[in-house]
């Protein structure tokens, strides 16, 4: 008896810290924590950035690019040259800009495209976010309920090995009963070590998801709202199909195409606006290579640059990839539609197959349960032994963990198939997400 006590005391005294330490967080609550701490949103807001900046680096080509410098040297012997292309002089200001240019018009369509889709993506990653943290929400609600449900269990158990050992002690049962006894007892405590590692595990992740303490989540099955009914007659791969994967696959597909159309019309004639303005300094030697008079220390010109690109076989051939990406990703459209209706279907088929199967496992608790209290009373009475008893026990207690399995499997095909139609963020509280667009 003393073994039994010792791990019963630990159990029990770690349960007490726990309770102490834990206070309850409502499902809405984490949510909306883990929306605001993820690292994952973090990244997909960086990547939100980074297409944005992309987008705007092609729009600014469109004003003038100002650049201010020098060309300052020695006297130069003979003919002054230039240097990297700078006149030798104290003061040289460059400016140019895109005035026509169809190529680079595409190439700014497709950034701004890029950009809607980094903003699509952000808000598919912010429900998978709340996904994730809903599932394990729910799962550390069933671990919580097996282990209360086990722990009363183990009390029961410790009495019943503590009165067949005084059977044993007495000469009515053998030592073979004193080692059932205890066997019932060693794997309910494995059940509830069982329960509260899974427990530890998924506070862990909640923590992580939220950037609370892992010791102070206390997860309420309450405030979980009700799933919406499935019907099994309602056609959700319509719905699937406008989610956002696929509006995902279908903008950068649209982006490909710009870039492909862009690189065709790089070939196009280009019309580039040009100024410069240049102080020339008179140890140069410039004045001595002009008329005399000539010579003036300020000079500057402004001009359009006209190019006509009629031969590039080069830029023909990166065209013709450009083109073979775009038909990739038009063809990657089409797949993820595939995809996202098969994982839509089969979700919506398992939820009635879990249902059934929870129904089933519900019932044979019920039929347990009742078993159970059924031999409690014979016991009572003297109509049923201990061992019957402790027998309808056992298979209530493995009963009631089916049942909590069916509970939780049934639970998240029934998310992961709101996930999927897109209302998960309404059912949780927490609404959906607006994509913003640029404007031209």
């Amino acid at each position: 008896m003393a073994r039994s006590f010792i791990p019963r005391f630990l159990l029990l005294v770690a349960l007490v810290v726990v309770a102490a330490n834990a206070e309850t967080l409502p499902l809405k609550r984490a949510v909306e924590l883990a929306v605001q701490h993820s690292s994952t949103m973090a990244a997909s807001h960086a990547d939100e950035q980074r297409a944005f900046a992309t987008y705007m680096e092609e729009r600014n080509q469109y004003l003038p690019q100002l650049s201010v410098g020098s060309g300052l040297g020695p006297p130069t012997l003979g003919y002054p040259l230039t240097l990297e292309g700078i006149a030798p002089s104290l003061v040289n200001i460059n400016a140019s800009s895109a005035v026509f240019n169809l190529g680079l018009q595409e190439f700014i369509r497709a950034a701004r495209t890029e950009y809607v889709e980094s903003q699509v993506q952000t808000k598919d990653q912010r429900e998978q976010v709340i996904q994730d943290t809903v599932l394990s929400y729910a799962e550390l609600c069933k671990w919580q309920s097996v282990s209360g449900y086990a722990s009363r269990e183990y009390d029961a158990a410790l009495k019943a090995e503590q009165a067949v050992n005084e059977r044993v002690q007495q000469g009515v049962d053998s030592a073979l009963a004193r080692n059932q006894a205890r066997l019932v007892t060693a794997r309910i405590y494995l059940r509830i070590s069982q329960a509260q590692g899974s427990i530890d595990v998924l506070r862990r992740r909640l923590a992580q998801l939220t950037g609370l303490p892992a010791e102070s989540i206390e997860a309420d099955a309450d405030s979980i709202p009700k799933l919406p009914e499935v019907k099994q007659e309602e056609n959700l791969q319509q719905t699937a199909e406008a989610s956002l994967p696929v509006e995902i696959a279908d903008l950068r597909a649209h982006a490909f195409e710009l870039r492909a159309k862009g690189e065709h019309r790089a070939m196009w004639p280009t019309f580039d606006f040009a100024g410069q303005f240049a102080y020339f300094a008179k140890y140069t030697g410039y004045q001595d290579y002009f008329q005399k008079g000539s010579f003036q220390a300020e000079n500057g010109s402004v001009g359009v640059v006209i190019k006509f690109p009629f031969f590039n076989l080069s830029q023909r051939s990166h065209a013709k990839i450009a083109d073979a990406d775009a038909q990739h990703a038009r063809h990657d459209v089409e797949t993820t539609k595939a995809k996202v209706s098969e994982q839509t279907l089969r979700l919506q088929r398992s939820v009635d197959q879990l249902g059934a199967a929870q129904q089933v496992s519900e019932l044979e608790y019920e039929i347990a349960k009742s078993t159970l209290d059924a031999t409690q009373v014979k016991a009572q009475s003297g109509g049923a032994t201990w061992h019957d008893e402790e027998d309808a026990r056992v298979q209530a207690s493995e009963k009631f963990g089916v049942l909590q399995d069916a509970n939780f499997e049934l639970q998240r095909a029934r998310i992961q198939l709101l996930r999927a139609t897109g209302g998960i963020g309404d059912w949780a509280g927490v609404g959906g997400s607006q994509s913003l667009v640029v404007s031209h």
